[in-house]
């Protein structure tokens, strides 16, 4: 039987995001398809796929990005391959909040907002909170509701949020993001159950 590579989606993929994510990536002791940066997206749901399969652990953080294209673009196809793979585990989808032309919106389960406390109503690109439950605007988020991700998380514009998530501070609230969806998978017991008992 071929083991489901553990994959955390993250609808954003500008060179800020790049920069977060490949930090993040290196302090949970995962990996980030580097390569899957792009505003919007370049590479196809397939090539991705062979890249996380390289990857030498889990859990690996991949980037998809359609630049406010309406309906489904590149991103957002190449996110629906990705997570319908048969190969692949969605752990969760961080989903990533922006002024978006179209107002395109995604059912989220919780947000974290800029100051990096939980909620249950939505954030805007720059973190604060809103008052619709539930919901989130943002330019990548049309097809979430049909992949029945474990969880989905909303948070601000990756590496900004007014500053609070800048990369030089370690991007705090992206990390958060990751950690909770880690927690909330169970990703995290498995890990350390391995580490007691690496013939488990």
């Amino acid at each position: 039987m071929i083991n489901k590579r553990k994959v955390i989606l993250i609808t954003d993929g500008d060179e800020y995001a790049r920069r977060v994510v490949e930090i993040v990536a290196k302090e949970i002791g995962g990996r980030c398809i580097s390569m899957s940066w792009g505003n919007p997206t370049i590479l196809s749901g397939q090539a991705i796929v062979k890249l996380i399969k390289k990857t030498p652990n889990d859990p690996v953080l991949v980037m998809f990005d359609d630049s406010g294209i309406v309906g489904e673009g590149a991103g957002e196809t190449a996110m629906r391959y990705v997570a319908n793979h048969e190969d692949i585990e969605v752990l969760g989808i961080i989903a990533v909040a922006s002024r978006a032309r179209h107002e395109e919106w995604t059912k989220v389960d919780v947000s974290i907002d800029r100051d990096g406390k939980l909620t249950g109503n939505g954030v805007d690109k720059f973190g604060a909170e809103e008052f619709e439950p539930g919901k989130i605007t943002g330019d990548t988020v049309y097809c979430i509701d049909q992949l029945h991700a474990p969880i989905v998380v909303g948070i601000g514009d990756i590496g900004k949020m007014s500053k609070k998530d800048d990369y030089v501070k370690g991007a705090p609230i992206t990390k958060l993001a990751v950690e909770l969806i880690l927690e909330r998978s169970g990703h995290n017991d498995e890990r350390k159950k391995a580490r007691n008992d690496p013939d488990s």
